[in-house]
């Protein structure tokens, strides 16, 4: 069985690795549907070795086809404007901006991790924020076997997580160029700032990995904090994860677990300065953990380091195996 799939956004970073990963995977599809802005219409984009036009995303252009699936990433005000005349004609939305994760019916998937919360949905889906998607892959296995009481997040975030505005900061500012998109220049630098600060001194990307972790493992009362933090790479977050665990554990036991867990590579081999870093992760599909080792200043404590790709795995390749478990499961 095939299915009509529709792009919104399809110009954009993550739209154009939408198309890239369908075809990689071969995903079922009879008709392909490109929406994006009225400067964007008319515009070619390959796909399967076809050339297929950009349409202007309008409410008549979407109720005129018949769409199965609609794949989101071009905006918060986008996808609250348009997702919803999507799922009404029958289409299911998979959504990659924050506009939907925190409305309680609407389900927030990670596929590795809940997958079962996909049949909750209402005609939309929300893909988890891309730092949120890569540190649940790598908690829910603990969180299984030993039952997580507190996470602290530190991440270094590539630029293009802020998009190609982001990417080109940093391209440029490397040519000596001032910053377009970032209050200040990211070559040659960090900046503790993602997104706007609220009214309790943690940024608005901060929160999302709060309360998006808790909506994703099912604990509204699980203690979290987090920093986050711009940094001068172009493909790849990294998180320094530290959690304080239920129950004791052991160190072999935890490898022994990552080696078994889907979606998760093991790299840590301190000996031969074996780990996880943006260089591996960019263009791969899995998370990659490792620096992993106890944390002796309290019980039960753990670090481990943590590594993915954030245009990939954390957001254009975890909507489509969201899509992938809907055809199988629920389409």
């Amino acid at each position: 069985m095939k299915f009509n799939i529709a792009i919104v956004g399809a110009t954009g970073m993550v739209g154009r690795q939408f198309i890239k990963i369908l075809e990689e995977r071969n995903f079922p599809i009879n008709n392909l549907y490109l929406y994006a802005s009225k400067k964007s219409a008319g515009k070619k984009i390959n796909f399967r070795n076809n050339d297929f036009t950009i349409i202007e995303l309008t409410e008549q252009n979407i109720q005129c086809e018949k769409i199965d699936i609609a794949l989101f990433s071009a905006g918060g005000d986008v996808s609250k404007k348009y997702a919803p005349i999507f799922a009404e004609t029958g289409a299911v939305v998979i959504d990659n901006s924050s506009a939907w994760r925190m409305d309680p019916d609407v389900p927030l998937v990670v596929p590795e991790v809940n997958p079962e919360d996909i049949k909750m949905h209402n005609g939309i889906i929300a893909n988890p924020n891309c730092s949120t998607i890569q540190a649940v892959v790598a908690l829910k296995p603990l969180h299984d076997k030993y039952g997580i009481k507190r996470i602290v997040y530190s991440t270094y975030q590539a630029v293009s997580g802020a998009g190609m505005s982001g990417y080109n900061d940093l391209l440029e500012g490397y040519k000596g160029q001032p910053p377009r998109k970032f209050p200040y220049p990211i070559a040659g630098n960090v900046i503790p700032h993602i997104d706007i600060f609220m009214d309790n001194g943690y940024t608005k990307e901060e929160m999302k990995m709060i309360n998006e972790t808790r909506k994703i493992l099912h604990c509204e009362d699980l203690k979290i904090t987090a920093t986050t933090v711009r940094v001068p790479v172009y493909y790849g977050h990294s998180e320094s994860i530290n959690i304080e665990l239920s129950s004791s554990f052991e160190l072999c036991d935890v490898f022994n677990l990552y080696k078994s867990s889907k979606g998760i590579v093991l790299m840590d081999d301190t000996s031969n300065l074996v780990y996880p870093m943006p260089v591996i992760a960019a263009g791969k599909d899995d998370v990659f953990v490792g620096r992993i080792r106890k944390d002796f200043s309290l019980e039960n404590g753990l670090n481990i380091w943590v590594v993915a790709d954030n245009i990939r795995k954390g957001a254009a390749l975890n909507a489509v195996q969201i899509a992938e478990l809907l055809i199988a499961n629920y389409l």
